[in-house]
């Protein structure tokens, strides 16, 4: 169905405008989509209108699929040369029901059906306002419902931010927490291993170039260390900083500066006195009653912090200890070494047997002072030759090694064989010092006889070279160490000797390697010992002991005594046998 209207005037456009608000209601469309369709009528025509001319609206109804029925209102220009009938405006409304036939409107003076079509655009009109009413009061509830859901985003965020905040409090809190955890392991990780590294030494110049070392630069900018001499004048006069002075008159740290250190356990110098150029930390070495000096500091930056002046205070004593452990070492060292030296014998002078002796005491630790060799004649006549080593270093061992030497020359006037002497020995030493121990071995030499007597007592074998070259290590059955808590009986063991041949009588400092063992270091002495000639035996004793020293302690550490005593029998013997001399062999 199509219904055609032409308009050229308002009240054509009015009676139109009616005419389709009827038709639009008549075909079902709702009052919203009837309102929206008369009232943008009602714009187009006034503008078609204010053009001027004669316009055309045509209404038209159709059926899509699936069956949607629609109203099509065109306007077109009625006054279109071309005849295209372009059409100027259109809009499509649905309907709710089929299309159907109605009358094509009211007369043009018919005023009752106009006020019932005004009335009816009212109605519309108020319908499509209360719809408006509602559709805002719908926006108003989802405003408030935005506006609280906004308020609720906000608070969130808020909350979120704040729990973020302390989040990042935390994790600061806690990397805070384990740099200073990590920071205190380090320093006493430091300390621990500084301490172990102060104390392996036994030497006091050692500790200090040790103690430079380990806290320049991470901890100190310079180091100075002032070591007393004993004598407090010397402390109080000596041209120190006025904070040593006084850190070494009170036994107290001492922090000089332009400004107050406030460190732990530290005083700050007074103002009064000149400051130093750079801040110094003095710290007493030791305790105030035994002080061995005073560690002389500066930073390594501005300042110290209170944690690393604290694990310098403890450095600082354990630093003292080990050099008053180091003094104390070195002053007992010195002690037993000179005792262990005027001990030793002059070795006697006898035609055709030449001898040479070698002591050299340990350079590390306190291993001086057991060592030793002899050398006498008994009323006989017969050569007595010793060496041996008493168990344990220092004072007591040397002291002891005197009584064992003193007590062997005194059984020695009563004559016996080196078995006997070495048995009284070790009865002597069992009742004298339970808990001490020695090892020795005895050779004796008869100048009417050219066999050689000895016997050993838990000490390595000697070692004897034949004029020939040929070396060969003397290991008969030995005795027990003298001084175990056995009864024993040490047994004589003998060989004779032809003249060029030499008895090497040696401690085992000598000859054992910790890494080795004493037997390969026995096979080295053997060896080296069979490169010399008999001639160069003959001509000097003395330089055949430091040339056979030399090779055999190249790897050594030193860390025990050492005892050569060689015995040579001449290779011209028999010829020296005949000087007016009656000594000779």
């Amino acid at each position: 169905m199509i219904r055609t209207w032409h308009i050229s005037t308002v009240p054509d456009a009015a009676r139109a405008r009616v005419d389709t608000a009827r038709l639009a209601a008549a075909h079902g469309v709702s009052a919203m989509e009837r309102t929206r369709l008369t009232a943008a009528l009602s714009a187009q025509l006034r503008q078609c209108l204010t053009r001027g001319g004669t316009w055309r609206l045509e209404l038209e109804t159709a059926t899509e699929p699936p069956g949607d029925a629609l109203l099509r209102a065109v306007v077109t220009s009625a006054d279109d040369a071309d005849g295209e009938g372009r059409p100027t405006w259109h809009m499509t409304v649905a309907c709710a029901g089929g299309a159907r036939t109605t009358d094509a409107g009211p007369a043009a003076d018919d005023q009752e059906t106009l006020a019932e079509a005004l009335l009816g655009a009212d109605e519309d009109t108020a319908l499509v306002l209360e719809r408006l009413g509602e559709q805002e009061d719908l926006v108003t509830f989802h405003r408030e419902e935005l506006d609280q859901t906004n308020q609720g985003v906000l608070a969130l965020h808020a909350e979120l931010d704040a729990a973020g905040r302390s989040q990042r409090d935390l994790l600061v809190a806690e990397r805070k927490a384990r740099s200073e955890a990590e920071t205190a392991r380090r320093r006493l990780t430091f300390l621990a291993d500084a301490s172990a590294v102060l104390t392996a030494s036994l030497n006091h110049d050692e500790v200090i170039r040790r103690l430079e070392s380990l806290l320049v630069p991470e901890y100190a900018g310079s180091v100075d260390v002032w070591l007393f001499d004993g004598d407090e004048e010397e402390r109080v006069n000596a041209p120190r900083p006025a904070a040593a002075l006084v850190a070494a008159r009170t036994g107290r740290p001492q922090y000089a500066a332009d400004h107050p250190g406030d460190l732990p356990g530290v005083d700050d110098h007074p103002s009064t006195t000149p400051l130093p150029a750079a801040p110094l930390l003095c710290i007493p070495l030791g305790t105030r009653r035994d002080a061995q000096g005073v560690l002389i500091l500066t930073p390594p930056a501005a300042r110290w912090s209170s944690d690393d002046v604290v694990m310098l205070i403890e450095l600082t004593r354990r630093a003292g200890v080990a050099i008053d452990n180091a003094r104390r070492f070195e002053h007992n060292r010195d002690i037993a070494e000179t005792l262990q030296r005027a001990l030793l014998t002059e070795l006697p002078t006898t035609p055709g047997l030449h001898l040479a002796a070698r002591y050299l005491p340990a350079t590390h630790g306190l291993n001086i002072g057991g060592d030793w060799y002899d050398a006498f004649r008994q009323p006989d006549g017969s050569l007595i030759t010793v060496i041996g080593d008493v168990t344990g270093h220092g004072l007591h061992a040397a002291v002891m090694m005197s009584q064992l030497r003193t007590a062997l020359r005194a059984y020695a006037v009563d004559g016996g064989t080196p078995g006997q002497l070495l048995t009284k020995l070790h009865i002597f030493l069992h009742h004298l010092q339970p808990d001490l121990y020695a090892t020795a071995v005895i050779a004796r030499f008869h100048p009417d006889d050219p066999t050689l007597t000895w016997a050993a007592a838990g000490h390595p074998p000697p070692v004897l070279r034949t004029p020939d070259g040929q070396v060969r290590t003397l290991d008969a059955k030995p005795g027990a160490m003298l001084g175990i808590p056995l009864q024993q009986v040490i047994q004589d063991h003998t060989v004779t000797l032809t003249p060029g041949s030499t008895l090497a009588l040696y401690t085992d400092g000598l000859v054992e390697r910790r890494a080795q063992g004493i037997d390969p270091g026995i096979e080295r002495l053997a060896a080296a010992l069979g490169t010399f000639r008999s001639a160069d035996l003959d001509a000097d004793l003395d330089a055949s002991a430091d040339s056979l020293l030399h090779p055999l302690l190249a790897d050594s550490e030193r860390d025990d005594d050492v005892c050569l005593l060689l015995c040579h029998l001449h290779s011209r013997a028999a010829e020296l046998a005949r000087t007016p001399t009656k000594l000779a062999f």
